[in-house]
């Protein structure tokens, strides 16, 4: 190959990159990886880097994991239909920016005191809710309490379980007491539950209503299948570009992908990665592939037979070939999970824990010592649960055959797997959203208390432990500790987790986004509504 024949290639590939709809720091390492050099590489970024925002237009994007059992309640929030509304017409204290940095919302600033047990939040006094109601201490604090209580059936009450009280210090300043030091609490305020919504006056809040105070106020809306939104001139930040926004309930697949071939919506929020392929080949879609926190996780009720064994829980784990799933299912777009919910992409991450490999004559040992040969098992799973997830399911099947163990797979209906099938049924398929540090994963889904403790799995060690580290403000301690609760879940508990999957989802060529994208939900953060432009 000739000098130049070679240096066109090397172009032609760091173009292909940037198409991909990568961060300007992952474009120029990959490019790097390519063979484009770093000045080349800078210069084909630039080329291609976006105009100004400009406002106008009806964006429309489908949705995957809409149902018509939703609802405006915070506290229930789940579906991907729910978080995704939310992120356009509530806003929050804080939130992910697009680099994965925490930024502001309706907090203007934050300080702790010196232990960490008190925090201080400044509102900024711009807010207003659609209504045209100002948006006051008040309602921020109403909105938390909402969580909070002995007759809160929040999803999120064990997130808010060390608050001792939280109180209006004026209009615009609100202050959170802790029973202990937390240095996560603004980042514990990005949760998709806590959503800022009106005062009722009386101590409560008007959720029900939909009135909010996000960038977009709702116009028309039926759950399950669509909402008509438009911009809301009082919001107190930049953005909100689109003059309406469209979202539409498109849990199969097929259709959400051929309503973005065929020009019917303007992004889709779940690619299917089967095809992934050939929607790459469109010149008029651009795919996005964001390195998340974002897990799929496989949970077996620890107080259900045949899962109270420890020995055959961890039997289950050894009979899944996590490379071939990956490989087959995932399309190579995930990191392999290692059975406890702590990302690479998370804080404190645990370096050097050995991972559990395919062992079904290792599973068969334990199955023996348990009493427990040749058990067959029901998993439960949904298209809605995420790009693959059947097909996840039928593969791990027919891998677990190797260890004598039969794994029915029950293919649910879409729609009301999370009210219907999740959390109700002992084997299940689960997708968790990203979620920014390990004590805001591990106090949803494996305090003793928590609502979503999806394997009901307790271990002591591993609870105290969890308050411990929260509480703890020297890094490497907390460091240690984290390690130390990685290696009770993965060996002790009931959760087996295939991969943490990349968000990969489209948008068409018009769209324009920014440089880097949220890795806390698919769609930017779920804020690319509002984030994004049209370019033409």
């Amino acid at each position: 190959m000739t000098k130049a024949k070679d240096s066109r290639l090397q172009l032609n590939q760091g173009r292909n990159l940037h198409r991909r709809g990568l961060s300007r720091r992952a474009f120029l390492n990959r490019s790097a990886l390519a063979g484009v050099g770093a000045s080349a590489a800078g210069g084909l970024w630039t080329s291609r880097a976006q105009a100004a925002p400009q406002k106008g237009g009806t964006f429309r994007f489908g949705i995957h994991d809409g149902n018509s059992s939703d609802s405006h309640d915070p506290g229930t929030y789940v579906s991907r239909q729910q978080i995704y509304l939310a992120h356009q017409y509530r806003s929050y204290l804080t939130m992910i920016n697009p680099d994965g940095t925490l930024g502001k919302d309706l907090a203007t600033a934050w300080e702790p005191n010196e232990d960490a047990s008190v925090w201080t939040f400044e509102i900024t006094p711009d807010a207003t809710f659609h209504s045209g109601k100002p948006v006051v201490a008040e309602d921020v604090v109403n909105s938390l309490n909402f969580h909070r209580g002995e007759k809160s059936t929040s999803a999120a009450k064990t997130l808010l379980s060390a608050v001792i009280d939280i109180r209006a210090d004026g209009e615009h300043t609100v202050v959170v007491e802790l029973d202990g030091g937390n240095a996560d609490v603004p980042w514990l305020m990005t949760d998709y539950h806590f959503a800022v919504c009106p005062s009722d006056g009386e101590g409560g809040i008007d959720w029900k209503s939909g009135d909010g105070s996000g960038p977009y106020k709702i116009d028309e809306a039926e759950w399950g299948v669509q909402f008509s939104l438009s911009r809301h001139e009082g919001w107190h930040l930049e953005g909100a570009w689109f003059d309406k926004l469209l979202m539409l309930v498109l849990n199969d697949p097929n259709a959400r992908q051929t309503a973005l071939v065929t020009g019917d919506v303007d992004a889709i929020s779940l690619v299917d990665l089967k095809t992934k392929s050939l929607l790459e080949r469109d010149p008029s879609i651009v795919i996005k592939s964001v390195p998340s926190a974002a897990a799929i996780t496989m949970p077996m009720f620890c107080d259900t037979a045949p899962y109270t064994d420890v020995n055959v829980r961890n039997a289950m784990k050894l009979v899944m070939d996590r490379d071939e799933i990956i490989q087959k299912i995932a399309f190579g777009e995930a990191t392999k999970g290692n059975d406890f919910h702590h990302s690479p992409a998370m804080p404190y991450f645990p370096e050097g824990i050995e991972q559990r490999e395919y062992d079904p004559d290792q599973a068969k040992s334990l199955l023996k010592k348990a009493g427990a040969e040749n058990i067959e098992v029901n998993l439960s799973t949904a298209d809605s649960v995420f790009s693959g997830a059947v097909d996840l399911c039928v593969l791990y099947s027919e891998q677990a055959k190797k260890a004598g163990i039969t794994v029915n797979v029950v293919r649910e209906p879409n729609d009301g797997y999370y009210s219907d099938v999740w959390l109700k049924k002992p084997f299940t398929t689960v997708s968790w959203g990203a979620r920014p540090t390990p004590d805001v994963m591990y106090s949803l889904a494996y305090a003793p208390d928590a609502a979503w403790n999806e394997s009901h799995w307790q271990n002591e060690e591993f609870n105290q432990l969890r308050l411990k580290a929260k509480a703890e403000l020297d890094d490497e301690l907390r460091s240690e500790m984290y390690r130390d609760m990685a290696l009770l879940a993965r060996n002790d508990g009931g959760t087996i987790i295939p991969f943490f999957n990349n968000f990969v989802y489209a948008v068409r060529d018009n769209v324009s986004t920014g440089d880097d994208l949220a890795p806390s939900w698919e769609l930017d953060g779920a804020r690319g509504p509002s984030r994004w432009w049209f370019s033409s």
